[in-house]
């Protein structure tokens, strides 16, 4: 026996066999010939992009760097002594030779003195050897005295000059401890506060305190470190060994001032790497004529200065980090995008310097870059880099290392 049963959109046969019955269930199509929809296409992603630019702009390295004087005197005390006066105020300006500590001068007046009263005796002793020797010299003609009697007189005498010389050494000794007590600025330049008041016993020699310090204002040592790369790209125009170092021009600047006002002049880049990062210390020489670099502050510098040539550039959030490489993504005629890797340069004008890796004309990603995958098709919207950091007519652009890549 056969039951069909007839179900919306489901046939079921049942069919016994042996006495018990087997359901077989297929599942029909309920429109014949019937097909799939096919999946949605994916959606191009929106992006920003510009045309890469091509201008000339002179390129520069920026570092940071430490302002140094040129000369800084740790002022200590010559002789012990007590403090009599203090001649200088805190900060001011000072000359070289002016009077800044006095330390009492009596007990070295005493000296000085005492030491003029041993000269004298020993000169006055010396007169009487000269008389001496000269009645010997006599009286040795006549037979009168022996030969040794005229042999002690000539060493008398001896001892008696060499006993002025002693004694002039022990005057010039005490006058110039006397000299000492007068302490005054070995250099021109800023001064320091008192770091010992009146009143107050010092001591001498290398263990003395510090009185105070003096650091010459103008001018002043930039110091900076130049990575390895750069010291050979300046190594290659004659700087190596110091020798052409004269021509690479140098700008510094603040952290509180835009730009770099401030024009000076490499003086020596030392004479090995260190290992440890990789860096050479480098000096720059500039003068400070208003005072305003004082020493320990921070400092922007910039140098190089090469002639102006032509150089490709791209907004700098146009570039990516692929662990140690960097890249941008090309988006062709047809919309497409393609990885390319790219050699960066400095920046200018907030334009990124793009030394290999693409040619003025091609469009690249700026923003929407996490979005985009090789080969993905994009739909873009253009950005305009032409007048960007455009500066006014007659002014060059000057390419800004910033961050070092």
């Amino acid at each position: 026996m056969q039951v069909f049963a007839q179900l919306p959109s489901r046939r079921v046969l049942a069919a016994a066999v042996g006495g018990v019955f087997v359901v077989v269930a297929a599942t029909l199509s309920l429109t014949s010939g019937a097909t799939h929809a096919p999946a949605p296409a994916a959606q191009a992603a929106a992006v920003s992009v510009a045309t890469v630019i091509e201008r000339p702009v002179t390129e520069w390295d920026e570092f940071s760097g430490r302002v140094q004087a040129v000369e800084r005197v740790e002022l200590r005390p010559r002789v012990s002594g007590t403090i009599d006066v203090i001649h200088f105020h805190e900060g001011q300006l000072v000359k070289a030779g002016d009077l800044l500590f006095t330390i009492d001068p009596r007990p070295y007046q005493a000296e000085l003195a005492r030491a003029d009263a041993a000269l004298a005796g020993a000169q006055a002793r010396q007169a009487l050897a000269v008389t001496e020797r000269e009645r010997a010299h006599r009286l040795i003609e006549e037979h009168a005295i022996s030969q040794r009697e005229l042999d002690q007189s000539e060493d008398a005498l001896r001892e008696a000059d060499a006993n002025v010389k002693a004694q002039e050494a022990a005057v010039q000794t005490a006058r110039l401890d006397l000299q000492y007590t007068a302490i005054t600025a070995p250099v021109a330049g800023r001064i320091s506060r008192a770091e010992i008041t009146v009143g107050n016993l010092v001591g001498a020699g290398p263990a003395a305190p510090v009185l105070t310090t003096v650091v010459s204002v103008s001018p002043v040592y930039v110091n900076f470190d130049i990575d390895e790369q750069t010291y050979l790209r300046y190594a290659a125009q004659g700087a190596a060994g110091n020798s052409g170092i004269g021509q690479i021009a140098v700008a510094v600047g603040l952290s509180s001032e835009a730009g770099y006002p401030h024009a000076g002049a490499l003086t020596s880049i030392d004479n090995q790497l260190d290992a440890s990062s990789g860096t050479v210390r480098a000096r720059a020489v500039l003068d400070n004529p208003r005072a305003v670099l004082a020493p320990g502050m921070y400092a922007r510098v910039r140098i190089g200065g090469a002639p102006r040539q032509n150089r490709v550039l791209i907004d700098d959030r146009s570039v990516g980090t692929d662990q140690d490489k960097k890249f941008v993504m090309v988006v062709d005629e047809a919309n497409k995008a393609s990885y390319r890797n790219v050699t960066l340069g400095p920046i200018v004008d907030g334009l990124r310097v793009v030394r290999e890796g693409l040619r003025p004309g091609e469009r690249v990603i700026v923003s929407g870059l996490q979005r985009v995958r090789p080969n993905d098709v994009v739909a873009p919207t253009m950005v305009d880099l032409s007048g960007r950091g455009t500066p006014p007519p007659g002014t060059p652009l000057i390419a800004d290392a910033g961050r070092r890549q």
